[in-house]
């Protein structure tokens, strides 16, 4: 079977370690180990008898509920099958500029989205000094007749971008799409969203996921929040009822659980921790500080040889940077899961 590009492939890593799917301990892909929430699962439950009805073609309580929780009109907002459906569309709109500058490394949708539409790619290479990564865009990439594409936290580094950092940015590219996927998972006092300035902004759109803080991966949900004529056009391009009833449901009651997400919230910091000074006492591991649900850890040794190692004498799978072209075989990720999990993880790497 072919090693995924992917995190979360359980039926490759199970043929490995030469068991069932179910009895591998998943880092590899950075989902909420506390969800889903009962009030989703609870909300699926009750619309079971609506599924011999089509959606609601403009998913207006979806997106009212979206309105009330950005505190925006609802037309700036457009729920997608996944954030993946939406970035396809999205590499159907920078594809028409002359290029697009690609901070990397990057999450390899972005390749793919960018490639179908034979878009023209300039890769920006973070910086990583003296531990930390930076972002800096050549002042001769900046032109209006061109896009740029980033993620906020930086996936894989962890790297949360200040909103301030961005904005310079809004006025010197035609286009600015920012996908903020593990947003959610920065504390509200702290993240760095650049959704409460989307009105003030034609040029920028913003990518958001349900499915990582509310583990919903297997719902397919995402939306993008940008101007009304822009997703007006999209809608044209895509299919109808890209969300299906359970999807819309569940993400109205994922919305509205705000004891879920304080839960959240005070549970990601002291785990995050607990796994980062667990792997930085390890020799030959140094793990980046991050603001999300993950770490990306620098290895002294092959990744890729111990993912197979983790997998068949531990059942525990870490998702290798293969990849990321500019990490390859000397870094890997780990989600943040519960402590029971991060301390079998740290006690295995230390036997490998």
């Amino acid at each position: 079977m072919r090693q995924p590009a992917h995190g979360g492939n359980l039926a490759w890593a199970a043929a490995l370690a030469g068991c069932p799917p179910d009895a591998i301990l998943d880092f590899s892909a950075s989902i909420s180990p506390l969800g889903p929430p009962n009030s989703t699962i609870a909300a699926i439950k009750s619309q079971i008898g609506n599924l011999k009805h089509y959606p609601d073609p403009n998913y207006s309580e979806l997106r009212l509920a979206l309105s009330h929780f950005h505190q925006l009109p609802s037309e700036w907002i457009l729920p997608g099958n996944g954030s993946a459906e939406l970035l396809t569309l999205i590499g159907r709109e920078l594809a028409q500029l002359a290029a697009t500058i690609l901070i990397t490394p990057a999450f390899g949708d972005y390749y793919r989205t960018l490639a179908a539409y034979n878009a023209n790619v300039l890769e920006c290479p973070l910086s990583l000094v003296t531990g930390h990564w930076s972002l800096f865009l050549d002042k001769g990439q900046r032109t209006k007749d061109k896009g740029l594409l980033l993620n906020n936290p930086h996936n894989p580094t962890g790297k949360l971008f200040t909103q301030d950092s961005i904005l310079p940015y809004l006025e010197q590219f035609a286009l600015v799409v920012v996908d903020e996927a593990f947003m959610d998972f920065v504390p509200p006092n702290e993240e760095q969203s650049l959704i409460p300035v989307v009105q003030e902004y034609p040029n920028l759109v913003v990518l958001r996921s349900l499915t990582k803080f509310y583990s919903l991966p297997g719902l397919r949900l995402g939306y993008a929040i940008a101007h009304p004529d822009c997703l007006a056009k999209w809608q044209l391009w895509r299919d109808p009822w890209p969300v299906n009833t359970l999807a819309a449901v569940a993400a109205i009651a994922a919305l509205q659980d705000t004891e879920f997400q304080q839960q959240t919230w005070a549970w990601l910091p002291p785990a995050r921790n607990q796994l980062f000074q667990g792997l930085a006492e390890i020799p030959g591991l140094q793990p980046q500080a991050s603001a999300a649900n993950f770490l990306l850890v620098e290895s002294q040794e092959s990744t890729s040889q111990l993912q197979q190692q983790l997998l068949k004498y531990h059942q525990i799978l870490i998702r290798d940077c293969l990849s990321f072209k500019e990490l390859g075989d000397r870094f890997f990720r780990v989600a943040v899961r519960e402590e029971s999990d991060n301390q079998r993880l740290l006690t295995a790497l230390k036997e490998s």
